[in-house]
């Protein structure tokens, strides 16, 4: 994929490019003089546009409005970065379409993420423009139904049409609640679940938006619950870090969140999410691997990532009383979070004859129908 930088500044430049190569990006084009944006843009093409604010002759804010015109509707990310720190600048910045606003001096970890994000985003956005009509055709049926989808998820991100419900994480030996988890229902089931919901929403570039927006209406559970009951949030790891910079978690409230990243962004660099994570994993916040055994998150995700909790999913645990090979395989992952310091949950607990095998296997946290539904938080949790 293609990355364009704008940027007046030949140092800037230089190290943005030199960024952009190590995290394996090798189709980098670089301009500084923005007045030939407008000519440059149909030669190069490009999948995501890195933009600075103030040069001369031609400022950021007419350079984006040139993006946008050579868009035309469709999905080109651009990522402004800037030392402007005023709330005009990223106001005006993101109404005038950019994706994202960054301030100079650049923090190396995030911007990784955040390009990388947008670069998958884009992707997405290109694979649902693969039917082969030419650019002088009428929009694909794939085309108009990604705009749909996008005015569906924007309503939703305005309107809030979404509840919060909690379920319960409880001790295997005392049956005690431990934590709960917040999921995000839709009021529209028309159009699927809620892991459909987040899917169609990375897939029109609003997955951090969504995410955002559920995490923020989650949290309101530390204040409905006493300590030290902790609740798990599911993001990706850029929405994350969205998180973490807009500072919405303080150390007290840090030491009760889980943080379970999803699979709807794979993790690229894993040096990148746990450096990222690790001030606020001092103060407690705590790290889950999402759904071990399904999906990308298998075990060199497990590896890799470091998790503080393990997450064991229903394909593994449905039925754990009738399969020596389940049965084995959990007996190692108790083995294995014991010595690495980790918490395993097991997911989807409905029959007891389940829960009984992972009180035996050691297993001490678990979750499931047979356990507490997901539901919203009556007064205060006791």
């Amino acid at each position: 994929m293609v990355v364009l930088i704008v940027d007046d500044s030949p140092s800037n430049v230089l190290l943005l490019r030199s960024l952009l190569l190590q995290q394996g990006m090798e189709r980098v084009v670089a301009e500084t003089d923005p007045r030939k944006i407008g000519s440059l843009l149909p030669q190069v093409r490009p999948d995501l546009v890195l933009l600075d604010l103030h040069m001369p002759e031609v400022d950021g804010f007419a350079v984006l409005a040139q993006v946008q015109a050579y868009a035309a509707g469709s999905y080109l990310p651009v990522v402004v970065l800037t030392a402007d720190t005023t709330t005009g600048a990223r106001n005006r910045s993101l109404g005038l379409g950019a994706q994202d606003f960054l301030t100079k001096p650049l923090d190396i970890t995030e911007t990784c993420l955040r390009i990388a994000n947008l670069l998958q985003t884009r992707e997405l956005y290109s694979t649902l423009r693969t039917s082969g009509l030419r650019r002088d055709q009428r929009p694909s049926a794939e085309a108009e139904g990604a705009a749909r989808t996008r005015e569906r998820i924007e309503h939703v991100l305005r309107n809030g049409t979404r509840d919060i419900v909690y379920q319960p994480v409880v001790d295997t030996r005392t049956l005690e609640t431990v934590g709960h988890e917040a999921l995000a229902r839709f009021d529209d089931l028309g159009h699927g679940g809620p892991e459909r919901w987040f899917a169609d929403a990375f897939s029109v570039g609003l997955g951090i938006e969504m995410e955002w927006a559920a995490a923020l209406a989650a949290l309101d559970y530390l204040d409905r619950a006493p300590a030290p009951l902790f609740l798990a949030v599911n993001m990706s790891p850029a929405t994350a870090l969205h998180m973490l910079e807009r500072e919405l978690l303080t150390p007290q409230m840090a030491s009760r969140v889980v943080i379970e990243l999803t699979e709807h962004v794979p993790v690229e660099d894993y040096n990148a999410v746990r450096g990222a994570f690790a001030g606020i994993r001092t103060h407690g916040a705590r790290l889950s691997a999402d759904d071990l055994g399904a999906g990308y998150a298998g075990f060199r995700h497990l590896v890799r990532l470091k998790p503080d909790i393990i997450k064991l999913d229903i394909s593994l645990i449905s039925g754990i009383h009738r399969s020596t090979e389940k049965r084995a395989l959990t007996r190692a992952m108790v083995s294995f979070a014991e010595e690495v310091g980790a918490k395993l949950i097991a997911e989807g607990v409905e029959e007891p004859e389940e829960l009984a095998v992972l009180q035996g296997l050691g297993v001490p946290w678990a979750q499931g129908y047979l356990l507490g539904r997901p539901g919203p938080l009556l007064g205060t949790v006791a």
